[in-house]
């Protein structure tokens, strides 16, 4: 023990059971300790002993009970060396003076001061981890103090080897750091050593042992963390030859420009870099403790062409913050701290082929207090010079994910149509939901509720849910690119529609009230695409089709014991479904490849065409130059078995004999 206090446990029932301590003393004779008997009480000196029983457990503590201040001059009750306590003390478990079990414990507790000893300035030599082991004793953890079954610790003084000297570690760790290794001719031993073990020994010192190769002695660098920036070019004139799709946009510094985005974990970032042609709407909960801002609107942007464009800025105050502060901790008073912030952030910015030729960016400013919750907005449109209308014509002739399904309206003499899905507000009603356009590559599913009454006709329901789904779907063709245009119906692809299923029984009637079977309240759009070719190897991705179906519910009324009210409520919704094909059917399987299942590799463990594939270099199990090996080997092998099988092998063998 090393403090004042240590705790044991005696397993067992301690119904009559006597615990003692005594204080032992070295055999002048023998020099071992002595064991005591069950004369002993639970006070020996400054020790006591408690005893706290249970159900199978009883834990025994012994506690020091003299003082351990280091002696001041003229003073008593106090310790007169560091080296305050150094016992031997046994605990023995007694039952009608039969000992049951008993404990050692040596006491080594220095007095409660300061270090007082030299400090001396030299540096510890350590020694070549290439010649010599870095340590000796690898057990001896603790400094200054004897580390229990650790026999190498030099704190360790013999009595307190006597505790442990038939439990010491062994092995490296117990400070055997140079074992003899199997080579060496001395550790030859009689069992399982092979005849040819004398003539390919190693005669050697223990100095010179192989387990030194573990150590090394290499130089150590610190790492370098990469810093958020690209590489700068060096060549000469125009820094960039343009922005690509996707690509970070940079500014005066060589860094990324950077705006709050949400991330996959739905959390919002701080240092996301804005993507060339990506448009993003986020927003981001804060308050005022854990507010930061955003780059400052003097950054200078890299257009692309070598040169840097200033940000247009509009700074304009929030009239209504109801709209940004969604929560109130606690009521405003005269104290509160206030501070002026950003509430929403959108920036513009006006694209040409590969270059950026103006950022226009509109910032709201309003007061945040303690205790509020402010949701931030950020947006990011990209709008190309060339376009002259609302539905832009994007400058890759395939669709980019995350972009608008471009739709057109032949029968109208307004040919620009909408295919969307529902953006609920509020209590998620139809009557207040919002549009939303569908996104090609992004599967979705939104609705909204329907009010509708216990008397309510099935056939007025039935035209009530179709006609809110087929709001959604105001066009009668689809775009087979981001590109396709108005006057080419050959870009076009004409949407297929499965219509609903019509009864024209109505099943409100009679004990029927408040039942209305085939309720079209799923609408499904599938839209099937592929890649058709790809544009400096940005693939092109193209539409073949696109599917429009419902499904049908059985919609009842919902009401508790009693109908007391009126009204329920019918969840309708549009859920929107992406599936990619191959832009070419696939090769038709032979009539052997049908037939001879055998040679199937997707089939058979056994794979015969693949026979010689782990001596080609698509293997990669082992070394190519040990299946090479191995492969010249087995050819060799059946060389020879060819060779030894021939008859005139044979005659010349005899021959050789004779």
């Amino acid at each position: 023990m090393s403090g004042p206090r240590v705790n044991s446990f005696f397993l067992g029932s301690s119904s009559g059971v006597n615990f003692s301590i005594i204080l032992n003393s070295v055999n002048e004779e023998t020099g071992k300790l002595q064991l005591a008997n069950c004369s002993g009480s639970k006070r020996a000196d400054d020790w006591n002993l408690s005893v706290t029983p249970g159900m199978n457990t009883s834990k025994v503590t012994i506690s020091l009970t003299r003082n351990l201040q280091l002696c001041l001059p003229n003073a008593t009750d106090c310790c007169t060396t560091s080296l305050c306590v150094l016992e031997t003390l046994q605990v023995l478990a007694c039952r009608d003076s039969v000992m049951l079990a008993h404990l050692w414990i040596q006491a080594e507790i220095y007095a409660n001061s300061s270090f007082t000893g030299n400090v001396t300035e030299n540096a510890t030599i350590i020694p070549n981890q290439v010649f010599q082991p870095l340590g000796s004793c690898p057990c001896d953890l603790t400094a200054g103090a004897c580390d229990v079954r650790c026999c190498c610790d030099t704190e360790c003084t013999p009595d307190l080897k006597q505790l442990f000297n038939e439990s010491c570690f062994t092995g490296v760790f117990g400070g055997d750091v140079n074992p003899p290794f199997d080579q060496l001719c001395s550790s030859q031993s009689m069992e399982y050593t092979p005849d040819w073990f004398p003539f390919l020994c190693v005669q050697s010192s223990l100095n010179n042992t192989p387990f030194l190769g573990y150590f090394y002695h290499g130089s150590t660098s610190t790492p370098r963390v990469p810093p958020f920036k690209i590489p700068l070019q060096t060549s000469p004139g125009k820094l960039f030859t343009g922005y690509r799709q996707g690509d970070p946009i940079m500014t005066e510094e060589n860094e990324y420009f950077t705006i709050p985005q949400q991330s996959m974990a739905g959390q919002c970032v701080g240092n996301a870099p804005v993507a060339y042609v990506q448009n993003f709407d986020v927003k981001c909960l804060s308050n005022l403790a854990s507010y930061k801002e955003g780059l400052p609107h003097d950054v200078k942007i890299n257009s692309g062409a070598g040169d840097f464009l200033q940000q247009n800025v509009i700074y304009r105050t929030v009239t209504d913050v109801g709209k940004f502060i969604t929560e109130s901790e606690s009521h405003h008073t005269a104290e509160v701290l206030c501070q002026n912030v950003t509430f929403a952030e959108h920036y513009t910015f006006i694209w040409k082929d590969k270059n950026i030729e103006q950022i226009n960016v509109t910032v709201f400013l309003g007061s945040l207090c303690d205790g509020e919750i402010l949701t931030q907005r950020f947006t990011v449109k990209f709008i190309s010079l060339k376009s002259t209308n609302a539905a832009e014509l994007l400058g890759n002739p395939g669709y980019q994910v995350g972009k608008p399904v471009r739709t057109a309206n032949m029968n109208a003499s307004d040919t620009f149509g909408s295919l969307n899905i529902w953006q609920p507000a509020g209590r998620g009603l139809c009557t207040s939901a919002t549009y939303t356009p569908v996104l090609f590559g992004l599967d979705s599913l939104s609705g909204c509720t329907l009010e509708v009454d216990i008397n309510e006709d099935c056939s007025l329901l039935r035209g009530n849910v179709t006609e809110k789904l087929n709001s959604l779907i105001q066009a009668t063709h689809v775009g087979k690119r981001g590109n396709s245009s108005y006057s080419n119906l050959n870009d076009w692809v004409e949407i297929i529609r499965l219509d609903p299923f019509n009864s024209d029984t109505n099943v409100s009637s009679g004990n029927l009230k408040g039942i209305c079977p085939d309720i079209p309240a799923n609408l499904n759009i599938r839209i099937i695409f592929a890649d058709v070719g790809a544009v400096q190897g940005i693939p092109q991705q193209e539409i073949l089709a696109v599917q429009i179906s419902y499904s049908t519910v059985i919609w009842q009324f919902q009401c508790g014991l009693i109908c007391e009210n009126s009204v329920s409520f019918l969840p309708i919704t549009a859920s929107v479904q992406f599936i990619k094909v191959p832009a070419q059917p696939p090769v038709p399987m032979t009539r052997f490849q049908i037939n001879y299942t055998e040679f199937d590799c997707n089939r058979n463990d056994v794979c015969w065409p693949q026979l010689f594939y782990p001596m080609t270099r698509f293997y990669t199990g082992e070394p190519y130059s040990q299946c090479l090996a191995k492969g010249l080997l087995l050819a060799f092998l059946v060389l020879l078995a060819a060779i030894m099988n021939n008859p005139w092998f044979s005659k010349l063998w005899n021959s050789s004999l004779i």
